[in-house]
Formats: C-alpha cells, sequence, structure tokens
C-alpha cells in the first residue's frame, strides 16, 4: 500500500519566559499509508496534540517548528501555520479536527454562515446551496438535524458542536485528516456515529487517510489499524493496533495499558493499575531514554544513553534498552523488513 504522508524527525518547541524552550515534539518520525487509521495515543502532556497541530500546519507563537520534514502525496507541505507557505493546502492536503469545539466556531455567526465563509475562503466560486446540502447530509449522519445550520453556537450544547466542528473539518475532503481527540466530549452513541462517519468517508475515498489522536485506547483498536504510542515528546512503540494493545513491548506501554480498562473478556479479571509518578520538565528532559525515572524496568545505560530501536515482530518496533537485552536481535531480514516509525 503507498505511503500517503511521510514525516521525519518532527521537532516543535513551546517558548516560555521562565523555562526556556518545551520540548513538546522532539525528534518524531512517522509514515501513514493511503486508506489507513493511524492511532497516536499517550498520557496527558505527551505531545500528541502538538503533533496534531504540527502536522496539520496550524503551529503558532508560542510554539515553534524547529526542525522535520513532511510530504504529502509526494509534495513538500510546510509545517508551521506561520509565514511559511500561503496555507492553501490547509483543509485540502491536510485538515484539524481540532479537540477543542468550544474555541473553534464563531459565537457571532449561524453555523451556516460559519460553513460558507470557510469554504469561500479556499474557493472562492464555491455554490452556497452545495457547500450547505453537503452539510446536511453529513449532519444527518452524525445524528444531527438540518436545522443546525441555523444556530448560533452557544444554542448547541459541547458535544453538538464537536459534532459541527467534524462536519466541517471534512467538507473539503482533505487528503490526511488529523483528528484530535474527536471524541472526547460526545456520549457513546455520538462517538459511535462519529466515528462511523471517518471510516465511512475512509472507505469511499473522500479522505485519503486519518490520524486519530486519542487518549482513550479502546477506541483505536476498533478502527486504527496501527497505533503509536507517545511519551514526553517522543515515539517509544509503534506498531499494529492489536498488538500494541494486547502484546505491548513497551515498559511505557505495558503501564499503560495496565492504567486503561478494556472491557474484553480476555481481561475481565486483570487488575487495574495506576501509573506512578508523572511526566517530566520537558524544558528539561531526563537523559537517555525519558521514560526510565518512572520505570520499573530501568537500567544503568538507560540513563545514560538514547536506548537503541528494538523489532518484536514485522511492522512493530519499541525503543528501550530493556527490551533490547531481554529480546535476542533482530535478523538482517527482520530489520530489513520492518516499517519505519
Amino acid at each position: 500500500m503507498p505511503e500517503l504522508l511521510v514525516a521525519k524527525d518532527l521537532r516543535a518547541y513551546y517558548r516560555t519566559g521562565l523555562s526556556g524552550w518545551i520540548r513538546a515534539v522532539d525528534g518524531v518520525s512517522l509514515s501513514l499509508n493511503e486508506g489507513e487509521i493511524l492511532g497516536v495515543a499517550g498520557e496527558s502532556g505527551c505531545g500528541k496534540s502538538t503533533l496534531a497541530m504540527v502536522l496539520a500546519s496550524v503551529a503558532r507563537w508560542p510554539l515553534c517548528v524547529k526542525g522535520g520534514t513532511m510530504h504529502v502525496d509526494g509534495r513538500s507541505v510546510p509545517l508551521s501555520g506561520g509565514l511559511k507557505g500561503d496555507g492553501s493546502h490547509r483543509g485540502t492536503v491536510v485538515s484539524l479536527m481540532p479537540q477543542g469545539a468550544m474555541n473553534s466556531l464563531n459565537p457571532t455567526q449561524r453555523v451556516r454562515d460559519f460553513v460558507f465563509d470557510v469554504l469561500r475562503s479556499h474557493d472562492p466560486h464555491v455554490a452556497r446551496a452545495e457547500t450547505l446540502d453537503r452539510a446536511r447530509e453529513r449532519l444527518e449522519k452524525l445524528h444531527l438535524p438540518a436545522r443546525v445550520l441555523d444556530a448560533y453556537p452557544h444554542q448547541l450544547s459541547g458535544g453538538m458542536k464537536q459534532r459541527v466542528v467534524a462536519v466541517i473539518s471534512t467538507l473539503l475532503d482533505p487528503r490526511v485528516l488529523i483528528a484530535d481527540e474527536p471524541t472526547s466530549a460526545l456520549d457513546v452513541g455520538a462517538q459511535r456515529a462519529l466515528l462511523a462517519l471517518m471510516v465511512e468517508l475512509l472507505e469511499q475515498r473522500i479522505i485519503g487517510s486519518i490520524v486519530l489522536v486519542t487518549h482513550e485506547l479502546p477506541i483505536l483498536r476498533n478502527v486504527a489499524q496501527r497505533t503509536m504510542i507517545m511519551y514526553a515528546g517522543q515515539l517509544c512503540e509503534t506498531g499494529p493496533t492489536e498488538e500494541v494493545i494486547f502484546a505491548p513491548a513497551h515498559p511505557y506501554t505495558k503501564a499503560l495499558m495496565q492504567a486503561t480498562l478494556v472491557l474484553e473478556s480476555a481481561t475481565k479479571r486483570q487488575r487495574i493499575e495506576g501509573l506512578e509518578g508523572g511526566p517530566p520538565d520537558l524544558s528539561q528532559p531526563p537523559g537517555g531514554c525519558r521514560f526510565h525515572p518512572r520505570c520499573r524496568y530501568a537500567l544503568e545505560a538507560c540513563s545514560q544513553s538514547v536506548p537503541p530501536t528494538v523489532v518484536p515482530s514485522a511492522g512493530h518496533d519499541a525503543v528501550c534498552w530493556w527490551l533490547a537485552q531481554a529480546t535476542p536481535p533482530p535478523t538482517a531480514a527482520a530489520s530489513d523488513g520492518a516499517a519505519e516509525p
């Protein structure tokens, strides 16, 4: 399957007055295949929402893109939302479905007017009737009545706003949709409808592929083919979603899953345990493996140098000193066939 998006060595830091640079995304590389849903998960503060902003090219001060490259369909895409690039790719090549629905809509406009203004900014010749017809169709798929288009944002609930934002984010049929916590404000029924819409748009090739950012790992199992786990601005594990959830390799992923309730028969008797400690200060991150201060398997090497990449199985890799010593190194053939995270 062809690679639709390839990003290498993404680095994006927040500038603060007291702490200096906060390394929210620090050396992340990833690839996304055509027709694929790639999940991104991790604790709050791990950098996954910042990664979403960088991939969607909407990074603005005090978030600064310090390095990295991204290509979509072989085309170089600017990573910054500032002066770099004209922004014509946003909404069509890449589009962000933001987490903050409350702040995404214009409080002084009815939804229909806001929808039309968004599309007109990309295509001055777009017909208003065509725009509203497409919006009504997608609202219905999310179990929202067409009259929502006549409402002001303050007349809608938080969940309704989130679904309206989801509709607006997909109206331009982007090649890559970056969905940042799209289900966080929704009840179970609305979550299911939104995920079903995303899958349908993908299957109909209206959208090329999706990066789904969430802290709800069970959701990823239902829709994502692959999942990446982030910790302290870096990737620690990438692999098929089933393997990452039920056979995690990295100690952080193991601890994350042990603290997550997964309603499966195989986990009914599993004891839920909290993950001790908290994420590190990213203005001065720990040396070596950033998880080592909280890791029960930490070795002397973990604090001294960057850990190697280990490939437990084809297409599944983790960055860990303990795993490198516990698992025989992969053969050359296995290394050559492993997917790049």
